[in-house]
């Protein structure tokens, strides 16, 4: 793909159905922090971290980064969008580490019902989901959202 808005193109082909679009308002931001909660509960004791900031450096802060490296090749200003979505997920991922609430088992549950739930939405569209094409679509569906959010407010990208 030669732009960012090549790839955005590429995915609404198979987003076109009004319920499944509203299935992936709900389910892809749910997938994008349940793959960042379940990176952040894979133990980092290796590190020798103090309580605090385990709750911030972890593998899902590192996955945060290295995804950011996709998304600047296309455009800074989404780049930005997905970075601010990101701290907010990171967010709350650290106030459950800081909890004692099960970060891993939680996320989990949200990863499993989300990816049903993208089926489902897939199923009523009649079309297979975009990653089954190329895994980078598993990335553009975050950056798809951000678009109709930065159209309505008038942000290029």
């Amino acid at each position: 793909m030669n732009s960012l808005q090549d790839w955005l193109d590429a995915y609404a082909v198979s987003h076109k159905n009004k319920t499944n679009k509203l299935i992936h308002w709900i389910c892809v931001p749910s997938i994008f922090f349940s793959i960042l909660g379940l990176l952040a509960a894979i133990p980092t004791d290796f590190l020798n971290l103090n309580g605090t900031m385990q709750n911030y450096i972890h593998f899902g802060s590192l996955a945060v980064l290295l995804g950011l490296g996709f998304y600047i090749r296309y455009s800074i200003s989404m780049t930005i969008g997905i970075l601010s979505f990101s701290m907010l997920c990171l967010y709350f991922i650290s106030l459950m580490k800081a909890s004692s609430l099960p970060l891993a088992q939680i996320s989990l549950i949200i990863f499993i019902v989300a990816w049903i739930g993208q089926f489902i939405g897939h199923k009523i569209e009649g079309e297979k989901p975009s990653f089954l094409d190329d895994l980078k679509f598993l990335l553009i569906g975050p950056a798809w959202l951000i678009s109709f959010i930065y159209q309505r407010l008038g942000i290029r990208y």
